[in-house]
C-alpha cells in the first residue's frame, strides 16, 4: 500500500501542532484541508501559514506563497474531510475527547481513508477502538514545530494493517521527515526516554544537592545538551511537560520510575507555566536576577552523570522491551530531542559496567525502584558488550 502524491491531506486542530503539520503538508505538495470548530482559530492559523510562506518565499525558500495559501482548505466541520486519503487529528490531549472524534470520522471517510493521531503519549490501541475501522488507524507523532523537527514517530495499534506501517514511514520520507517505529506503549520512544532528564533533575533539587541553576548549567557545560532540564520545561511549558509526566506515570501503573514531582505540580498550580506566561522555574520578567551557578566540578559530574545513567537506562530497557530498534531509539533521541549524542553510544563511551555501577549506588542509596538498572544493561555489563559495533 502507498499513498498517492495526489491524496488530499486532512489536519485537525487549528493550533501551532495542526497549522504545522498542514504546512509540512502543503510544501509536500498536497491539497489540505484544515478543520477546527473555532473560526477564530481558523482565521489565526490562516494568517500564520500566510505569513510564514511570505517570509519563506522573501528567502527564496519557496517560489509562490499565493500557491500554497490556494491549496488550503479552512473549515469547522468534519464533513469537508470526506474524501481525504490521510487525515491527522492535533486536538486536545485527552483519551475520550479523541475517540469521539474518530468514531465520527469513520461515518464520513472514505473507505480508504487512512486516520492518524499526533497523541504524544496516549494509546493509539485505544484510540482505534473507538472506530469502526481500527485496522486504518495509526499514530503519527510530529514534534513542535512541525515544519522544523525533523522526527515523526510512527505509532501502529495493535489492530493497525501492516501494509500502512510502511506505507505512513514512506510518506513521512516524502515529507523530509526522519520517520521512527514505535510500539504502542505510554510515552512512545522519546517521551518515554527523556523522563529522566526532567525527573532526576526536580529529584536532585528537591534532596537540595544543588539550585535549578546549577543542575542546568552541569547538563549544557559537562553533558553539552542544549538547553539544561528547568530551562527546557519552562520552554515546554508545565501544562504541557507535567501532563505528559503524569499521563505515562499513570499509564505505567504508577511505575516509580516516572513519579511526577511535586515541585513542578507547585508551578503549575500557581499558573507559572513556563517562558510563555513570563514565570515558570525562572523569571522571565525585565528585571529579574539570574542567580549564578556552583560550578564546583565535582558537583557538576556528580549531576551530569547521574542523569545521564537514567536516560542510558531508560533507552536500554526500551530497547530490551522492543518498544523499538536501537536504531530508531538513538535516531528519536538525537533528532526528536536534539540530544548531543545517542544513548547506546554514551553508554558504550562510558561503558556498561560504569553505567550500571552508577545505579546500582543510587539504588543501594535510596532503595527504590525507580534506579532499578535494565536486565539489559546488566548482561551487557557482564559480558563487557557495547552496544554499536
Amino acid at each position: 500500500m502507498i499513498f498517492k502524491d495526489s491524496i488530499i491531506i486532512g489536519v485537525i486542530g487549528g493550533g501551532s501542532m495542526g497549522s504545522g503539520i498542514a504546512q509540512v503538508a502543503l510544501m509536500a505538495g498536497h491539497n489540505v484541508i484544515l478543520c477546527d470548530t473555532s473560526t477564530f482559530a481558523l482565521e489565526n492559523a490562516k494568517a500564520n501559514l500566510y505569513s510564514t510562506f511570505k517570509k519563506l518565499q522573501e528567502k527564496g525558500k519557496i517560489q509562490n506563497a499565493d500557491v500554497l495559501i490556494n491549496n488550503i482548505t479552512f473549515s469547522n466541520t468534519i464533513d469537508a474531510l470526506k474524501d481525504c486519503g490521510l487525515i491527522i487529528e492535533a486536538i486536545i490531549e485527552k483519551l475520550e475527547v479523541k475517540q469521539s472524534l474518530f468514531k465520527s470520522l469513520a461515518l464520513i471517510v472514505n473507505d480508504t481513508c487512512v486516520l492518524a493521531s499526533n497523541t504524544s503519549s496516549l494509546s493509539i490501541t485505544s484510540i482505534a477502538a473507538s472506530c469502526a475501522y481500527p485496522d486504518r488507524v495509526i499514530g503519527l507523532h510530529f514534534f513542535n514545530p512541525a515544519p522544523l523537527m525533523a522526527l515523526v514517530e510512527v505509532i501502529p495499534a495493535i489492530q493497525t494493517n501492516t501494509a500502512f506501517i510502511d506505507a505512513a514511514k514512506n510518506l513521512m520520507l516524502k515529507w523530509g521527515k526522519t520517520p521512527v517505529i514505535a510500539k504502542d506503549t505510554p510515552g512512545f520512544i522519546v517521551n518515554r526516554v527523556a523522563r529522566p532528564f526532567y525527573g532526576e533533575a526536580l529529584r536532585i533539587f528537591e534532596e537540595d544537592i544543588a539550585d535549578m541553576v546549577t543542575i542546568d548549567y552541569a547538563m549544557t557545560q559537562i553533558g553539552n545538551f542544549k538547553m539544561g532540564p528547568f530551562t527546557l520545561m519552562d520552554y515546554i511549558g508545565h501544562d504541557v511537560n507535567f501532563v505528559v509526566t503524569e499521563t505515562v506515570f499513570q499509564a505505567f501503573y504508577y511505575d516509580a520510575r516516572y513519579k511526577p514531582s511535586f515541585t513542578q505540580k507547585r508551578v503549575l498550580e500557581a499558573g507559572w507555566l513556563g517562558k510563555k506566561s513570563g514565570k515558570g522555574f525562572y523569571d522571565y520578567s525585565t528585571n529579574s536576577v539570574q542567580h549564578q551557578p556552583n560550578t564546583e566540578p565535582e558537583l557538576l559530574n556528580i549531576i551530569c552523570e547521574r542523569i545521564v545513567a537514567m536516560l542510558i537506562n531508560e533507552a536500554i530497557d526500551a530497547l530490551y522491551l522492543k518498544v523499538a530498534t536501537e536504531a530508531d531509539l538513538e535516531t528519536a533521541m538525537t533528532k526528536g530531542v536534539n540530544y548531543p549524542k545517542g544513548l547506546f553510544k554514551w553508554c558504550d563511551e562510558l561503558g556498561s559496567d560504569y553505567v550500571l555501577s552508577l545505579l546500582d549506588n543510587l539504588y543501594n542509596t535510596y532503595h527504590e525502584d525507580r534506579y532499578r538498572a535494565s536486565v539489559l544493561l546488566r548482561k551487557q555489563a557482564e559480558t563487557k558488550s557495547k552496544f554499536l559495533q
